[in-house]
């Protein structure tokens, strides 16, 4: 009798999707994939500029580092539910490490009390390590899955 052969191990973004869960499989876009890197890529430059406002360099590199980690969430034939999982899969996306999604973690709380409460705490080191943790998403996501 002929065995039939071993079914591939679920990956771990699989075991995000379905009814209730925050990703879905959907198809990989070019277009899309393309204008998310460039607006990731764009928003990060500008956090650079240190004529802006604080809280205007924070909210740029905030959503580069999104815009960056939800293009390598595309790129893999996945769409996520909500704003939060994109950083969290970083692992698996562009095997990124702690030190990154952590920073990004932090950031996102703080952008959501500067979102919904008004209080809005940044200060010059946090920028500086979100714009380097937006630029390790840059980096990574330059190279082939």
């Amino acid at each position: 009798m002929a065995k039939l052969p071993a079914k591939p191990p679920a990956q771990p973004l699989d075991n995000l999707c379905g009814p209730g869960k925050p990703l879905q499989q959907e198809a990989v876009d070019a277009n899309e994939f393309a204008g998310l890197l460039r607006s990731g890529l764009a928003r990060l430059n500008d956090a650079r500029n240190v004529t802006l406002a604080l809280e205007s360099r924070f909210d740029l590199a905030y959503n580069a580092a999104h815009s960056l980690s939800l293009a390598a969430l595309r790129r893999m034939g996945y769409r996520s539910s909500n704003r939060y999982i994109v950083f969290q899969v970083l692992p698996h996306t562009l095997g990124l490490g702690a030190e990154v999604w952590r920073v990004l973690d932090k950031c996102h709380n703080t952008r959501n009390l500067g979102e919904y409460e008004g209080m809005l705490d940044v200060d010059e080191r946090l920028v500086k390590d979100l714009i380097s943790a937006a630029q390790a998403v840059a980096d990574a996501l330059g190279k082939p899955p």
